[in-house]
């Protein structure tokens, strides 16, 4: 039994993408601060092969185990059928919708010069589209809810990453979609806010299925009895708090979440500024650039490379 004390206590919450890692954790955490929580996932590979819902279906049979509630979902949510029929699930069966997760994603990690289009549209359509679609059937409902006069307390967490805000080597479909997210997060949260709704990403660094191999030695689990940094529960109390009514007034942010560290991450802003009052020459506008360029801050190195 669920303490009405807990910080999700009557919320509905979506989380796609939820059968494994991140997703799962997310979906797992919800439901013990006493969500109910719709499980998204396709049950695909690491690159978007194959398809079933048994992944989904584990984790509902898990949060049901603890005493949770919860029910599966297995659509495909860079569909517009699809997305529609999540929000639907979550009305269906628990009568409303408080929070959206958005996490669904895989990899297909090119160097540039070998990045297939194929491979490039699919990683754009799961990540970006799949954050799109959701976020746009979730927030109609909010915004019907809203002009009938039941502003909801509505929250929505997208998922980004280092490698979109910093770029990271042979992943330049995978940043794109994810600089992409941030993007999307922004927009959302100004275009929503006057409906209840508030809009949040988190750039998560964890061991998964899509990390475990491209950063093997980053994310090795330690050995026993010591903080298993790399852990996905370690990003999910971020998610819950942002996903919970007690995150009132926190919106268009964007968070780093890794092992015991939470960082506010602040993104383009203006630097150092010449103005000639004047159109520039070439070779003037190059001179200015080298002089703002060495008051500059240092950029961080990209993901890969370091």
């Amino acid at each position: 039994m669920t303490s009405p004390s807990a910080l999700c206590a009557g919320r509905v919450v979506v989380v796609t993408g939820a059968g494994r890692g991140l997703g799962r954790a997310h979906a797992l955490t919800f439901a013990a601060e006493g969500a109910k929580v719709v499980v998204n996932d396709l049950g695909v590979g690491l690159d978007g092969s194959g398809a079933g819902v048994g992944p989904a279906q584990q984790v509902v049979e898990e949060i049901r185990a603890a005493g949770g509630d919860a029910v599966a979902h297995g659509g495909d949510i860079a569909t517009s059928d699809g997305a529609a029929s999540l929000v639907a699930t979550a009305l269906d069966s628990f009568g409303r919708l408080d929070t959206l997760v958005n996490n669904a994603g895989f990899l297909r990690d090119r160097m540039l010069v070998n990045l297939d289009e194929d491979d490039w549209d699919a990683v754009m359509r799961v990540h970006l589209k799949g954050h799109f679609l959701p976020l746009k059937h979730a927030v109609a409902h909010w915004r019907a809810e809203a002009k009938a006069g039941r502003v909801p307390a509505a929250r929505v967490v997208n998922t980004a990453s280092g490698a979109g805000l910093l770029g990271s080597v042979g992943q330049g479909n995978y940043s794109a979609a994810k600089a992409g997210i941030v993007g999307l997060t922004l927009v959302a949260a100004a275009e929503m806010g006057r409906y209840g709704v508030q809009v949040n990403a988190i750039a998560p660094a964890a061991r998964t299925r899509m990390t475990e191999e491209t950063f093997a030695e980053t994310m090795a689990a330690p050995g026993e009895g010591a903080f298993d940094a790399m852990a996905p529960d370690n990003v999910s109390p971020l998610v819950v708090w942002l996903g919970s009514a007690a995150s009132a007034g926190v919106t268009g942010r964007v968070f780093e979440a890794e092992a015991g560290r939470i960082t506010v991450m602040e993104g383009w802003r203006p630097g150092p500024t010449a103005d000639k009052g004047a159109r520039w020459s070439p070779a003037e506008a190059g001179e200015a650039a080298l002089k703002l360029l060495a008051d500059a801050e240092t950029p961080q190195p990209v993901y890969g490379a370091r």
